[in-house]
Formats: C-alpha cells, structure tokens, sequence
C-alpha cells in the first residue's frame, strides 16, 4: 500500500504495530489513516475504537483479505470512510 501511495504524490508514514501507531498519534497530523482489520495484538476496529476515545477524528480506510461481516459492521459503526475487501486468486 506505501508503495502505491507514495507513488501517487502522497505522503506515507509506515508503523509495525498497532500500539507503536497508538504512541505517536498524538504528534501526528494525519489526513487519513489506511488500517488493516487484522493487525496482531489488536485489531484495526479497537485501534480506531482506542483512538476516537483520545479524540484522534481522521477519515479511516479498512482494508482486509478476509471477509468478516462483523468486522464490516464495526468499521462501519464506527464511521470509517471506505471498507476495502482485497480479494486474491486461488493458487492451485
């Protein structure tokens, strides 16, 4: 995703876990996040759920390879801007 980003002009910043995002959030200025629902120790729904409670408000974009309707349902609850399903051809 950095990639494609960058690629068109904007400017990304990349961070290995949820919680080190969580840590610089409030030196951050950003325009939109692009959050993975799967993310390890927590998900992207509890991070921006976590976020909203610090009054963190930036237009969010889910991306997922699994198709979950709860996970929808929450983002969506939640107020996330896009939800965007990947979906991979099958190898074999």
């Amino acid at each position: 995703m950095d990639l494609v980003l960058s690629s068109c002009g904007y400017h990304t910043e990349l961070f290995a876990s949820a919680e080190e995002f969580i840590s610089a959030a409030p030196t951050l200025e950003a325009a939109c996040l692009v959050v993975d629902i799967q993310l390890g120790e927590i998900s992207g729904v509890e991070l921006i759920r976590a976020l909203c409670l610090e009054d963190f408000a930036v237009p969010v974009i889910f991306i997922t390879g699994s198709h979950d309707d709860l996970h929808r349902r929450q983002a969506m609850e939640l107020g996330c801007a896009a939800f965007l399903l990947s979906h991979f051809p099958q190898s074999g």
